[in-house]
């Protein structure tokens, strides 16, 4: 017999064979090595589907990355402007694309993996998608935003392509869940339900979601609702893990809740089956006193504005009390509130200033910091979300120039202020109320500067913002709209040193649009004569 007229593949199985050498002298037994070789050829049909199928997902991946790429590139700011677009770039690049280099390591490709690798690095993580999130929720709760209205693009005065699927509304509900935020949970997993059963193609089961939700909605205290959308999850499987034992639980407590209530009667009452909206469930408090008021605020809404204080505002030219500087060109100046005094100053920046200002700043914005009350030192908050950087006069000529002009119109010397501070807000970019001054019980926050409290603060808008973004005083009902080239000032003490509590202010969340902003921490250190201290605790 001369083996190597044999195929290959039989070959190969001889080799598997040579315990037993008299095989190939059986008729039966070979014909059965002709099935195996069949059964072979199978394996590899099936294989070369398998990877038939891989590359046409792989490929559908390449139009729809393509496509959306193509879009994205052709206005970059203006497309990630809208807070839906900034998230879900957010989840491709932690998620999506992790999703697509694991189809391709099923069979490795060097070039795109070490390619994938390579930038990896600079991919958002799984924090950063979790803000991303968490940034949606953010606008949600302060503009009052129905998660349908999100999932479809819709923004007050505007609308877009940029929608959310079923997945997307999951994954949005999953990280609320995760945080054991149920509130937020809930409105976004029924909106993954609503958009499953209207027959959207999704990865996740609805069992998933209707596990995720059901519980999530027992945690709001709407045990009524719970039992009925856990039953709808048994009978579409019946061998779930939890839902049988959580039925029996839930409806083992309302049952107790109806006894201690003596309201037996109501025992059959069956849950509505409207959709859960914003307002079905009320939103747990949080750590913010005011919060109804910034962000009834930040709508627009609650505005102190009457006509009376309204007469009270003027706008008038200021010359710096005859500063040489701005003698000749004065700068506009219009009240913005009477007491405490808020100003705005138009065309303190040129679009110049701005475009030089933001490129130095850009290579240099890391997440915004404040400073610890306690310790004096530099620290990241929740309640500040943005990107900011600090500049200084040697970084060029038009810092020297902003902080002079600073200085002119304030009539304060900027000698002992802080650095300029650049900050970029995105989606759902914010600075919660807060004061910009130390208080008693905060006696170290400024310590290691030297040079006294924060008197007063110089806020340059470098942007216009399509919607959100507004600094608004709590306090007072004051909104002020950010205006690109503006700036607004105003005095955190008194005269006599003593805070002025009502200048307690916070920066709206940025619902469409990038919002630029520098400002300037004036101190104490310095104004001796140029603001002569009051003899009265308010002067």
């Amino acid at each position: 017999m001369r083996l190597f007229l044999f195929p290959v593949s039989w070959l190969l199985l001889c080799c598997c064979w040579m315990a037993q050498a008299e095989i190939f002298t059986s008729i039966g037994q070979m014909t059965d090595l002709l099935y195996t070789e069949k059964e072979l050829v199978h394996s590899l049909r099936e294989y070369i589907k398998a990877e038939e199928s891989k590359l046409a997902e792989i490929k559908s991946w390449a139009r729809k990355l393509d496509d959306l790429t193509r879009v994205s590139t052709a206005d970059p700011e203006g497309y990630l402007a809208h807070p839906v677009n900034a998230y879900k770039l957010m989840k491709r690049l932690h998620s999506e694309w992790s999703q697509l280099e694991s189809l391709v390591l099923q069979n490795p490709s060097d070039g795109f993996i070490s390619n994938v690798t390579m930038h990896r690095q600079y991919f958002p993580d799984a924090e950063d998608e979790k803000g991303a999130a968490k940034a949606l929720m953010r606008l949600q709760d302060t503009y009052r935003l129905d998660s349908e209205d999100f999932s479809k693009g819709r923004l007050p005065g505007m609308h877009s392509k940029a929608v959310l699927t079923v997945d997307d509304c999951f994954d949005m509900g999953k990280t609320a869940y995760n945080e054991g935020d149920y509130y937020h949970a809930v409105l976004w997993v029924q909106q993954a339900l609503k958009q499953f059963d209207a027959g959207e193609e999704a990865v996740v089961s609805k069992a998933s979601i209707l596990d995720y939700l059901s519980y999530s909605v027992y945690q709001m205290g709407d045990l009524p609702r719970a039992i009925e959308l856990t039953r709808r999850l048994v009978a579409i499987d019946s061998s779930h893990q939890r839902a049988g034992g959580n039925l029996r639980y839930y409806e083992k407590l309302l049952l107790k809740k109806q006894n201690d209530e003596q309201e037996e009667e109501q025992a059959d009452q069956s849950s509505s089956e409207e959709p859960i909206q914003l307002g079905t469930y009320v939103r747990p408090k949080d750590h913010l006193p005011e919060r109804e008021i910034y962000e009834a605020l930040c709508r627009g809404e609650g505005a102190k504005l009457t006509e009376g204080r309204r007469s009270r505002l003027f706008c008038r030219y200021h010359d710096g009390s005859r500063n040489p500087r701005l003698l000749l060109k004065p700068i506009k100046e219009e009240d913005e509130w009477d007491s405490p005094h808020i100003v705005r100053y138009l065309e303190a920046l040129s679009d110049y200033e701005i475009e030089k200002i933001k490129e130095m700043a850009k290579p240099r914005l890391a997440r915004a910091t404040v400073r610890d009350p306690k310790t004096g030192v530099l620290t990241t908050a929740n309640y500040r979300v943005s990107k900011s950087a600090w500049l200084e006069e040697e970084d060029g000529p038009v810092i020297s120039r902003v902080n002079q002009r600073i200085q002119d119109i304030t009539g304060l010397t900027v000698d002992t202020a802080e650095l300029l501070q650049v900050a970029n807000y995105g989606v759902g970019g914010q600075y919660e109320p807060h004061f910009d001054f130390s208080r008693k019980d905060e006696p170290d926050a400024f310590k290691r500067l030297g040079t006294g409290n924060r008197v007063a603060t110089f806020l340059n808008y470098m942007s216009d913002v399509e919607a959100g973004g507004s600094t608004v005083f709590p306090d007072l009902g004051a909104i002020i709209q950010p205006r690109k080239g503006t700036a607004v000032f105003w005095y955190n003490l008194f005269e006599s040193g003593e805070g002025d509590y009502r200048t307690r202010h916070a920066a709206c969340p940025v619902l469409v649009g990038s919002k630029w902003v520098s400002n300037k921490w004036i101190h104490e250190r310095g104004q001796e004569f140029l603001r002569p201290c009051g003899l009265t605790k308010v002067d």
